[in-house]
């Protein structure tokens, strides 16, 4: 059986109610992250200089998880498009060394706003930037490792005696980008005649203290937070989202994960207006599940990590990429000199590149959450097939931990286009990846390149 059905079935063994442990904590922490000089922002190539205004603030948020036996699940939201892996190692590393915690503890989820700065070496392909703004780069990104850290801190510091419960709405201003024109979208959606697969499912996780009171509001949605394509600091529609469940219940932190939405669009945009609609829209649907019925959390958390080795369709020579330094195009320019950088120093470019693939399973009751963790710019069809073959309390999150590329289902892969390969030339990866994609994330983590984190010492495998 392949690691990631093992993960998830090892998280639906039922146990008895006798078994069952209440006695559950969790801690709670925000800190901004705005830039607090203007610099380069990140996600679309057509910005051609920095930020120059401001529409929301942007923020890292912590929540902390802890079940009787003293297992911690340590969840980090944050708005930006995304971050690479060696910045998110060393901000994992550091909370693990900080709190004792393995790999596996430890997620960063990205909103994936396209109105938040460049962080590290994040889409690195897409700018053409002088050294001043490189050293903006430089120093937001020491200072969001260091701000990070400091949230891990308090919320850990925070851990109060809680009741956690979770359940599921629906929201539907997502469109699939791949099958409808975008100018077309609205007299479709009017007919009914929008295409392509959607994820509209909302999984909502609360937390109380004590005193009843809301202290946290976990939820998630899969559509790209591409709104806004202005020159303001923006959190676009999951910003206004948080801020809007934020006001309807006070005291409490609203933190937002991004799901399978690298193919699905909110539609219209550009347009501040349109972000606080669908903003506020997700953060009503938020409210009334809230308000509704939610199944109460109890029993012990399980968590599991492994890196797999995700293949490239093509590895071209370092003759091949010197040939494309000729080129018309700037980004395939811009591709291979970072290419050929990689060569200069490694010797060689991997044929592979490490796939983070992370798994929580929150309680130990009878349909418990299972929150699988996905790296990249993720396709919907992976949230349905998961969805499908594992429950509907099955979570699937992507743009988490690296955001290296996007993540295309077979069928998207042999489509082509943007999401299918498009997009590699932005991220520096030499090529679409291989057929096997798909499978080698659903069916086979399991191979001796692979790198694993789990049991400190030991195995994912022995979890």
């Amino acid at each position: 059986m392949s690691r990631l059905l093992k993960t998830i079935a090892f998280c639906i063994l039922f146990i008895a109610p006798g078994e069952l442990l209440a006695d559950l904590s969790a801690g709670v922490a925000k800190v901004k992250i705005t830039p607090e000089k203007f610099m380069w922002m990140s996600g679309y190539a057509a910005r051609k200089r920095p930020a120059d205004g401001k529409d929301t603030e942007l923020w890292a948020k912590v929540l902390v998880l802890r079940d009787a036996k003293g297992k911690t699940l340590v969840l980090v939201t944050l708005d930006l498009i995304g971050i690479k892996r060696d910045l998110s190692l060393d901000i994992r590393k550091a909370a693990m060394d900080a709190h004792d915690l393995e790999m596996s503890q430890v997620a960063l989820c990205t909103s994936h706003t396209h109105s938040g700065p460049v962080v590290g070496s994040n889409l690195i392909a897409m700018y053409f930037l002088k050294d001043e703004q490189r050293k903006l780069i430089d120093d937001y990104t020491i200072t969001l490792r260091k701000k990070v850290a400091q949230a891990i801190d308090e919320a850990m510091k925070d851990c109060k005696p809680a009741t956690i419960a979770y359940a599921h709405g629906m929201c539907d201003f997502a469109v699939n980008r791949r099958n409808n024109p975008e100018r077309e979208v609205p007299k479709l959606k009017e007919a009914g005649k929008l295409k392509g697969p959607v994820d509209h499912d909302v999984p909502v996780l609360t937390v109380r203290g004590q005193d009843g009171k809301l202290r946290a509001i976990v939820f998630g949605y899969a559509c790209h937070a591409t709104v806004l394509d202005m020159f303001n600091w923006s959190g676009d529609y999951p910003g206004y989202a948080q801020h809007y469940v934020e006001e309807a219940h006070p005291g409490a932190v609203a933190l937002f994960w991004a799901g399978c939405g690298a193919d699905q669009n909110p539609i219209p945009r550009r347009q501040v207006a349109l972000a606080d609609k669908y903003g506020k829209q997700l953060a009503e649907s938020v409210g009334k599940i809230v308000a509704g019925d939610m199944k109460t959390i109890m029993g012990d958390f399980a968590a599991t990590y492994a890196e797999i080795d995700l293949p490239f369709a093509a590895i071209p020579s370092k003759e091949e990429l010197e040939g494309r330094l000729d080129v018309n195009t700037l980004y395939e320019v811009s591709r291979a000199k970072h290419l050929l950088s990689k060569i200069e120093a490694d010797g060689k470019l991997s044929p592979t590149c490490p796939y983070p693939i992370q798994t929580w399973r929150i309680g130990s009751g009878e349909g418990s959450p299972r929150f699988v963790l996905l790296g990249g710019e993720v396709v919907v069809d992976f949230s349905l097939r998961i969805k499908k073959e594992h429950g509907d309390t099955t979570w699937i999150a992507g743009y988490t931990n690296d955001v290296m590329a996007y993540i295309p289902s077979l069928r998207v892969l042999r489509e082509g286009g943007y999401e299918g390969a498009g997009a590699m030339v932005y991220y520096g990866q030499p090529s679409a990846w291989g057929e096997s994609v798909e499978a080698a994330i659903m069916k086979d983590g399991n191979r001796p390149s692979a790198v694993r984190w789990g049991v400190r010492g030991g195995d994912v495998s022995r979890l």
